[in-house]
């Protein structure tokens, strides 16, 4: 089984991560199924967030009785330290504990640093020295932000997109962090599920000695599949049958594409952006039957409604042209009108 210490901070876990965004879908026993399956194969660190809804009340319900033996991170959106205290206390009531291992900003438009006019680094700072914070986080989307946050040295975790579809400029913030001991988080590994293969996209992550994947999952089989990567009879390393798979879908993958963070949200003319932008790519990845229904259909004769306001672009993370990528698909989805 492999092992990832995440840096300074000394958490060393299972390299299987539990990325809670997705259990806001299901129902609490269902999530609680997924979560204590994760935690009986091994998983000890659990993300989460104030951000999604109730996932931080439904790991207290299902892992609760084993606070002791697990990793909390959860993250706030707060852009102000009153804002941050109140969400912090939030989650520390949500999850049932008085102490979260890592406390994250969360995709905030800044990198908070001691003196910011918003003083979310002295009340984090503030939170560590109760007690209710052990250690220190940020998440970004943003890959100046990134560098930014481990070039300041005040963060002890850094989370970010990270997938074998990742630009070398992302695989340097891995290096970074290593040269730094910052721990680094992978979000998004399966890159906002247009990767197939599990199997793929471990094998890739655990070449990274310090890179602690944190898996969206809810439902048993997708827990499974990477329960099966961590374990002596998975063979470890790029097999030639998973540099085939890589490079396949580098080919059809590369370039612009939309990860689905949802972060452009929302539209003022209530396109779904996060679903509508990268339909071409779902109707290649996908049963097609899934995605010509009369609902999705409705769905995207709304980008005929867009008015160009440009705010799905300005929030973008990854600075794609989102009106135009909305006119593609469209186009492309024509036919199955």
């Amino acid at each position: 089984m492999q092992y990832v210490t995440l840096g300074k901070t000394g958490i060393t876990v299972n390299k299987n991560g539990f990325g809670a965004l997705p259990i806001q879908r299901i129902s609490f026993d269902e999530a609680a199924a997924v979560l204590r399956r994760a935690y009986d194969g091994g998983v000890r660190y659990f993300d989460t967030a104030r951000f999604y809804t109730d996932s931080e009340a439904k790991i207290a319900y299902a892992l609760g009785d084993v606070r002791s033996d697990i990793y909390i991170a959860t993250k706030s959106m707060a852009t102000a330290a009153a804002d941050f205290k109140e969400q912090l206390e939030t989650s520390l009531k949500e999850l049932g504990t008085d102490y979260v291992d890592v406390m994250q900003f969360h995709n905030l438009p800044f990198c908070p640093v001691p003196g910011h006019e918003s003083g979310l680094y002295e009340a984090m700072l503030e939170a560590k020295e109760k007690g209710k914070v052990r250690h220190i986080g940020i998440t970004t989307h943003k890959i100046d932000l990134a560098r930014e946050a481990i070039e300041s040295s005040l963060y002890e975790t850094l989370q970010y997109p990270f997938s074998y579809l990742a630009a070398p400029e992302e695989v340097e913030l891995v290096k970074m962090c290593r040269e730094r001991n910052m721990g680094f988080i992978c979000m998004k590994g399966m890159a906002g599920g247009l990767i197939r293969s599990g199997r793929a996209s471990y094998a890739y992550i655990s070449q990274f000695d310090n890179a602690l994947p944190i898996w969206g999952v809810q439902k048993m089989e997708e827990i499974e599949e990477f329960l099966s990567c961590n374990t002596e009879d998975f063979e470890q390393g790029m097999t030639p049958e998973i540099e085939e798979i890589i490079a396949a879908d580098k080919k059809e993958l590369g370039g612009d594409f939309c990860r689905s963070c949802g972060y452009c949200m929302p539209c003022p003319m209530g396109i779904s952006i996060k679903d509508c932008a990268r339909m071409g790519l779902m109707l290649r990845r996908a049963p097609i039957e899934a995605y010509t229904t009369e609902a999705w259909k409705d769905e995207m004769r709304k980008i005929e409604n867009c008015i160009e306001c440009g705010q799905c672009k300005a929030r973008c993370p990854y600075g794609l042209d989102i009106p135009r990528l909305l006119k593609e698909n469209l186009e492309g989805y024509k036919p199955y009108f």
